[in-house]
């Protein structure tokens, strides 16, 4: 972001990147129309169970297309292209976003020689065996557990037909090489872009912004991909913020907890703007010992199987709240699964209001031990539920119904 805020501001160029040559994307149009040929290389997204790469992992592949003509580096390059056509002096805003290192992991199999699976061990957050998996999710709201042992799907955020109890540490190692591949790659195509910026010469007022929009297992707590489920794997994301040189703050660690709310009002900040009465958030800060005192975070099922949950992170703690389940989505699990010819629920869940996770992350920083039914913290959770609701901004009059998939 550089220079000053426009009095009508707006995108004025738009290039959208799927995640393969599938749909009606720039990238995807791009490559029917110029490499057609390398249509056949990508993983098929949300293919759960279908064995793949050297250890029968789902939704892998080395992916013979060239370096240059796979989605990190193209979205480097329109970019680049983008930026290239802009004047010395035209204040801009740019946002680059790569469709990796979401699912499915296929990097161009020119670049596997970065990382070998085999190499790797199982991440800190995996509880190492199958019983140990089970005793940790047991102790967790029902869904957990249900979905390891695929008798509910995790059809928000997961392939419907994929278990997780299936999945070997090998597999899961095959998968974090590749992840660990398309990082380096998103790094590379990040330095390309940064390496014009100071050639331009806009470094000196451009304030960079790095983030991701959510979080993976990655083999924390023996899961794969994401969805309902309220841990620091898919909750702490990457957020750096690089303020313009020019703006002479000096460079920190901010412990304090802060979200994605808080990107626009920072924005408006910036340009010196006032922030709308309409905008959740605040401004980032810029040092340690702000007055931040809590992060927030929300989940509602777009499917009927009703979940919805309400996460407070302060003073070191993790307390989500489970709002009674809400059958009036629109799209029901068994319409969906049956698209993809996956069998429905084997149960139903439904929470009250009763059911929550609290986690000490200094003493639980994996969250294995949920704390939500300890008599002795039951003072402090009251706390934070209270704390959670009275910040929570207000919900929508008539909810959306879904009526499509995303």
């Amino acid at each position: 972001m550089r220079g000053q805020h426009r009095a009508v501001p707006r995108f004025e160029h738009v290039e959208f990147a799927g995640h393969g040559p599938w749909g009606s994307s720039h990238y995807a149009r791009w490559i029917k129309a110029e490499h057609s040929d390398q249509r056949a290389g990508f993983a098929r997204i949300f293919d759960g169970v279908t064995p793949t790469g050297e250890t029968g992992a789902p939704e892998i592949s080395y992916n013979p297309i060239a370096r240059e003509q796979y989605h990190t580096d193209w979205v480097a390059d329109r970019t680049i292209g983008w930026l290239d056509s802009l004047d010395a002096d035209d204040d801009w805003f740019c946002w680059m976003s790569f469709p990796d290192p979401h699912h499915p992991w296929d990097p161009p199999r020119s670049e596997r020689h970065r990382v070998n699976w085999r190499d790797l061990d199982l991440p800190p957050g995996h509880p190492g065996s199958a019983a140990k998996i089970r005793d940790i999710l047991s102790a967790k709201p029902a869904h957990w557990l249900a979905w390891y042992d695929g008798r509910v799907p995790n059809i928000d955020a997961a392939p419907g037909n994929f278990v997780p109890a299936n999945l070997t540490h090998n597999q899961m190692r095959e998968i974090l090489a590749l992840i660990h591949i398309e990082n380096e790659l998103i790094d590379e195509a990040c330095g390309r872009v940064l390496r014009l910026i100071v050639d331009r010469g806009w470094d000196d007022d451009t304030d960079i912004f790095f983030t991701s929009d959510h979080g993976e297992f990655q083999g924390d707590l023996g899961l794969l991909y994401k969805g309902p489920y309220h841990v620091d794997a898919l909750m702490r994301l990457p957020f750096i913020w690089r303020p313009a040189p020019s703006a002479a703050i000096a460079p920190a660690v901010v412990p304090e907890p802060v979200g994605q709310l808080d990107l626009a009002p920072t924005c408006c900040a910036i340009a010196g703007t006032d922030v709308p009465s309409s905008m959740d958030g605040a401004p980032l800060p810029i040092a340690p010992d702000s007055d931040r005192e809590r992060a927030l975070c929300e989940w509602d099922s777009q499917l009927d199987t009703g979940f919805r949950l309400r996460s407070i992170i302060r003073d070191g703690w993790v307390c989500t709240a489970y709002e009674p389940s809400r059958l009036d989505r629109g799209l029901s699990a068994e319409d969906l699964l049956g698209m993809y010819g996956v069998p429905g629920p084997l149960e139903r869940i439904r929470y009250h209001r009763t059911e929550g996770e609290l986690y000490r992350l200094d003493e639980d920083p994996h969250q294995w031990s949920n704390r939500w039914d300890d008599a002795g913290l039951a003072r402090l959770r009251s706390d934070l539920v209270a704390d959670l609701y009275d910040n929570l901004p207000a919900p929508r009059i008539s909810p959306l119904t879904v009526e499509a998939m995303a």
